[in-house]
């Protein structure tokens, strides 16, 4: 999956041009920042709450209904803003977040069963992110010493999950 680091696209306000770090690309739309999206891919989006949030990227992403897409972020948004504008069209299947507990909307559909959720610890999801960014398949993680009975073993963990 292509992965769009969202707090590499920040901007403020109306901005009409931005640099997109680590691609040293530099973009003059949100329409072109967001080249590539398809249905059914995985975008990390930065911000914490409601702050920082690449609020004007989510609107886009809205715009051309993008569907399936699996969303790493601090949290889910709120009722109509940030990334639960996405949600009122169902356009996120899978949302890996930390917090979730301002949406309504969110929890009627992940009580329903038709969106996917993997609560993850805030520290462990932002090792996940800078771990998949930097192209680390695994990396420790010792809070879990025993991992479910493993014999012992420490969990190993990555972008994909437990291993």
């Amino acid at each position: 999956h292509l992965a769009f680091l969202a707090n590499l696209i920040h901007w403020l306000g109306n901005q009409q041009e931005f640099t997109v770090a680590g691609f040293d690309k530099v973009v003059t739309s949100y329409a072109e920042a967001l080249e590539g999206l398809e249905d059914n891919m995985t975008i990390i989006a930065g911000g914490f709450g409601l702050c920082g949030i690449p609020e004007n990227l989510i609107k886009e992403i809205k715009r051309r209904g993008t569907k399936g897409l699996t969303i790493a972020s601090n949290n889910a948004g709120v009722d109509g803003k940030g990334l639960g504008i996405l949600l009122e069209d169902r356009q996120i299947k899978k949302m890996i977040a930390s917090y979730v507990g301002e949406n309504a909307l969110f929890e009627a559909q992940m009580m329903s069963g038709e969106l996917e959720v993997e609560l993850t610890p805030q520290g462990t999801l932002a090792a996940k992110m800078r771990a998949g960014g930097a192209g680390i398949p695994s990396y420790g993680d010792y809070r879990g010493e025993n991992c479910g009975g493993r014999g012992g073993r420490n969990c190993r963990s990555g972008p994909a999950g437990p291993r």
